[in-house]
């Protein structure tokens, strides 16, 4: 409801929160730790915040053990898995049982931000190497392009990483790419 001024005095409107998409893209790793300590700021700021970290796994965390942190504003997801992905060829992997392990761990914590991002709750999501976890044939670009067209729009969502797909990169609002200067 617009507030009420004297004549010749602007109406003043209350907007609601616009979310926007980050992309921080890096050919190194790198990118994390500055996104990192702004999503803890913004815990800090009474924000509620979900990282989802898709290749690190060796914590034996999951979904439903997620580190709490900031008196719970902040839940730190990493896939159940008790080895990392890194940057590995995924067509010599996709047959094995450890690839499929993966990707299923790694679906779980996808399943549970497309959950958060249709939660009127969560102010801030940041999913940290998904355009690798895409690359490497562990998730599908259209689901994620979909899960972003379809948010609560108040969502502040944060991606990380060094592949991440062109069509993503086009809907961002800011885009930031880290250089290893020499």
């Amino acid at each position: 409801m617009p507030i009420q001024r004297s004549q010749g005095e602007r109406t003043l409107r209350l907007v609601e929160p616009q979310g926007q998409v980050h992309v921080h893209m890096a050919s190194y790793r790198g990118s994390f730790p500055n996104v990192f300590s702004e999503a803890l700021r913004a815990a800090g700021l009474g924000s509620k915040v979900v990282i989802a970290q898709f290749l690190k796994g060796g914590v034996h965390q999951g979904p439903s053990a997620g580190v709490s942190l900031c008196g719970g504003l902040t839940t730190w997801i990493r896939p159940n898995i008790p080895f990392y992905l890194g940057h590995t060829d995924s067509q010599s992997t996709q047959d094995s049982s450890q690839f499929l392990e993966a990707k299923m761990a790694i679906n779980s914590v996808w399943e549970t931000c497309k959950e958060g991002l249709k939660t009127n709750g969560l102010q801030k999501l940041v999913l940290d190497e998904i355009g690798l976890a895409i690359q490497l044939g562990f998730l599908e670009e259209e689901e994620l392009i979909s899960a972003l067209e379809e948010r609560i729009n108040s969502i502040d969502v944060i991606l990380t990483g060094s592949s991440i797909p062109p069509k993503v990169i086009a809907m961002a609002d800011q885009l930031t790419e880290l250089r290893c200067s020499k």
